[in-house]
């Protein structure tokens, strides 16, 4: 809780999407629509509580799979022309209007930093604000049909540096008090505060098309600037082996001699990375050929037949006197969510499981066995 007040998130996805089929649960840069903003959500540090309204099965099966909470809508505001307001207030109702301040955030705008939603909180208490919405600074000279100047005078141009520029909404996220909702039936009411983002961060998917420039921006400057900051603070690197260092696959003779296959190009990439960082293993089997392999690599910390990895974890850590936000961990499957969660940075190869992708702040375009390891070797030298 901030300051003593239950703050809760609200994402509205319907089911029903005549421009983009499945939507809300569509893949963008590795992950599942509404799972980016999920994960931002649940990133904050001060909200409490997070609920996805929907009326749709498979969505609420994805967004509980995330760690969400379900608020099942009705049909009856479910459709095309049913308004955000009848989700938020529907929700409001059946929490019984458990909650100081409500935070709404719409997954068809993913571009945003769970920091920013923490600033935006700050923000908000204190200008003693009782709502609050996301714009970004609107930069153009605007005019109406008929030919009429709108915010500057044509005859008197003024500088771009030196206009005071409007505010463009941007649908973003949004913040306000209960008591907003109950008395305005409204999201904005009251003394509203304006939190600025930057311009790019303002696209909002509407049409495919929206999809391929969104997908764009998140690929090639939102993911990589998000987890720039992460990744400087790297000490360690803590891989899973089947299916990171290998394909997944095992290779048996006709006597049952088992084998694996490893990728030289990874081999590489820890050669190049070993002596700026403290590189470890921790997998759940106990293979003679793998303990040879990263013994090959002059891998420091060889951790195998393990099978409670989250607790191995924490004694490398504490061996070390490192914290969380200095480790990177690397896993493709389920079993390796509990240190993915935890860690600084989280990564993981093309063919993971999508609970793992999910959640991993990289997700590599290279599979595991084939060229994950030398990938992320690359990033955080």
């Amino acid at each position: 809780m901030y300051k003593n007040k239950k703050i809760i998130a609200i994402i509205p996805a319907r089911g029903g999407s005549k421009g983009i089929p499945k939507k809300n649960i569509k893949l963008i840069a590795g992950k599942q629509l509404i799972a980016w903003t999920i994960d931002q959500v649940k990133c904050s540090k001060y909200i409490d509580q997070v609920y996805v309204s929907t009326d749709d099965n498979e969505i609420e099966t994805t967004s509980m799979e995330l760690g969400a909470q379900i608020i099942r809508r009705p049909d009856e505001i479910s459709g095309d022309t049913a308004s955000t307001e009848s989700a938020l207030i529907h929700a409001s109702n059946e929490l019984q209007n458990d909650f100081d301040y409500m935070c709404l955030f719409q997954c068809t705008s993913p571009i945003r930093y769970s920091k920013q939603i923490d600033d935006a909180i700050e923000q908000m208490f204190e200008e003693k604000a009782d709502s609050l919405l996301t714009t970004y600074k609107n930069d153009s000279f605007l005019w109406t049909k008929e030919g009429k100047s709108i915010n500057y005078d044509f005859k008197n141009r003024p500088r771009r540096q030196d206009k005071e520029w409007e505010f463009v909404e941007n649908g973003s996220f949004y913040i306000f008090k209960k008591e907003i909702l109950e008395n305005e039936k409204n999201r904005l009411g009251g003394k509203i505060s304006i939190y600025e983002m930057p311009k790019w961060m303002s696209f909002e998917i509407d049409e495919s098309f929206d999809f391929e420039i969104v997908e764009f921006l998140m690929k090639n400057k939102f993911i990589k600037s998000n987890f720039e900051d992460k990744k400087n603070k790297i000490k360690m690197i803590l891989f899973d082996v089947d299916g990171v260092f290998t394909d997944g696959s095992v290779y048996q003779d006709e006597k049952g001699n088992e084998t694996v296959k490893f990728s030289r190009i990874d081999g590489k990439g820890i050669e190049l990375i070993r002596n700026e960082k403290i590189i470890g293993v921790i997998s759940a089997e106990n293979s003679e050929i793998v303990k040879k392999r990263m013994e090959k690599l002059r891998i420091k910390e060889i951790h195998l037949g393990i099978k409670n990895k989250l607790q191995t974890y924490e004694e490398i850590k504490n061996k070390y006197n490192l914290k969380d936000e200095e480790i990177c961990f690397c896993g493709d499957d389920i079993q390796d969510i509990p240190v993915l969660e935890k860690v600084g940075f989280s990564a993981c190869p093309k063919n993971a499981r999508k609970e793992v992708k999910a959640i991993c702040n990289y997700i590599s375009e290279y599979e595991g066995g084939n060229g994950f390891v030398r990938d992320l070797c690359d990033i955080l030298k």
